[in-house]
């Protein structure tokens, strides 16, 4: 069976496209932290990296602020988009999800990561946030 390919975001390239929105309106990156009201730049400056991206409301947020559609901030990985498919017979239907997940969490505050337990010894796990 045909199917489209699970779409992916390139964190890479969506950071130097916030990088390159942000320059192109005249905008610094303590004009962002600003406008966020974040304490640091750090967040800013990890999305630029490509280390992780923004929250779907502080996206919705930039995309506002530079005046352009989430469509037009977030830059898609590219890959075959007509890949035919076999039936997964594995539980989890997505590769990329824990991914991102893992990426995602290690913008947050205090992440750390977890050990999980595992026969052959500890393997990182998805990640929760350290106590306050």
């Amino acid at each position: 069976m045909l199917v489209k390919a699970f779409p992916v975001i390139d964190t890479a390239a969506t950071g130097d496209n916030i990088r390159r929105l942000r320059q192109a309106r005249g905008l610094s990156v303590r004009d962002l932290q600003s406008y966020f009201g974040f304490e640091e730049p750090r967040a800013i400056y990890k999305w630029q990296k490509g280390e992780c991206l923004p929250t779907v409301d502080n996206l919705y947020a930039l995309g506002t602020l530079l005046e352009v559609p989430m469509e037009q901030i977030l830059v898609p990985l590219q890959m075959n988009t007509n890949t035919k498919k076999e039936q997964q017979t594995s539980v989890c239907c997505s590769h990329h999800l824990p991914v991102y997940r893992v990426q995602r969490m290690r913008c947050e505050k205090n992440w750390v990561p977890p050990m999980v337990p595992s026969s052959s010894g500890p393997v990182p796990g998805l990640g929760t946030r350290a106590a306050a």
